[in-house]
């Protein structure tokens, strides 16, 4: 069945279930009951818009001619996996983002690699806290498409907090001061916040964060605006982020110690590249900014975004 015709199934049991609120409301034992089934039929509701939201992801990649990378595995070379994908395809993953968001996507990749993104050194990384960084990067994508709709909606009607991008002195100063704690900001930006950085690269990721324009544009918000904006909007979203990075990782074994400290010795390391790791983050973040386009899509048919 087509998303369309799922969608419309979807909101024509809703509207049965809203007309029978007319009805007298049960008591005792068929109020658990009935409740129950409420339960029930919200699970359902849940998962099917999981799966539709999951089928419309999975299909912009299709049409974007990128084959999403399969589950990596231990036992082989993870690298023989990643790096098959090759130039063209990262080329054709950097045209579906925007110039500026593009800009801020390269920063993530520094941040998280420094200058090791294009060496094809293979080394053997915890499973574990590449599936965290992968996680975090589909988060990232999903904020900042977020972030890059407003962005072309005032740069097209020219109500850009500096104003006109050219030759302004405003922007100008901006552009020069964009590494610097944003004054109405309390929180640190979500380019930094949103996850721990791993040490991948000798010496640490790379602490310098290229100015661009996009990247002022966050600055300027308010501490409250930054937060809706880096939030997930509903909890189909967030559970395809964790059952997608689920099911490309595998369930990572951690155990709570009665001490209280997380043993980790279960984790599996697999055999990737520096430069198959570049492609997997950006792949991450194309995820993320697919996942808040069909979002978007299913909630004008079907809603269910709650913020």
């Amino acid at each position: 069945m087509e998303a369309a015709a799922q969608l419309e199934q979807l909101q024509t049991d809703k509207d049965k279930e809203s007309g029978a609120g007319d009805k007298p409301a049960p008591s005792g034992g068929d109020l658990v009951l009935y409740r129950r089934i409420a339960e029930v039929k919200e699970k359902e509701r849940r998962r099917t818009l999981e799966e539709i939201l999951y089928a419309l992801v999975v299909q912009k990649f299709v049409e974007a001619g990128v084959s999403l990378i399969p589950a990596l595995s231990h036992s082989i070379d993870s690298s023989e996996r990643v790096d098959q994908w090759g130039e063209t395809v990262e080329e054709r993953l950097q045209r579906l983002h925007s110039p500026e968001a593009y800009e801020m996507i390269e920063n993530h990749l520094s941040l998280i690699l420094g200058q090791r993104q294009g060496d094809s050194t293979v080394a053997a990384i915890s499973k574990l806290r590449v599936g965290q960084v992968y996680a975090a990067s589909v988060m990232y994508g999903y904020f900042l498409k977020r972030v890059d709709k407003r962005f072309q909606l005032e740069k097209s009607m020219k109500n850009l907090p500096w104003g006109s991008e050219e030759g302004n002195d405003s922007f100008n100063q901006v552009m020069t001061t964009d590494s610097m704690p944003s004054a109405q900001a309390s929180s640190p930006h979500p380019e930094i916040a949103s996850w721990t950085p791993p040490n991948f690269s000798a010496g640490g990721p790379s602490q310098s964060i290229k100015p661009c324009r996009l990247r002022s544009y966050v600055m300027s918000f308010d501490s409250d605006t930054l937060q809706r904006y880096a939030t997930v909007r509903s909890k189909e979203a967030f559970g395809i982020i964790e059952k997608h990075t689920e099911a490309l990782f595998g369930k990572p074994e951690i155990v709570i110690t009665p001490e209280g400290t997380v043993d980790s010795s279960k984790d599996e390391h697999i055999r990737i590249s520096f430069a198959g790791l570049r492609r997997l983050i950006l792949e991450a973040v194309t995820f993320g900014s697919f996942l808040w386009d069909v979002e978007s899509f299913v909630d004008s048919r079907y809603h269910f975004v709650t913020n």
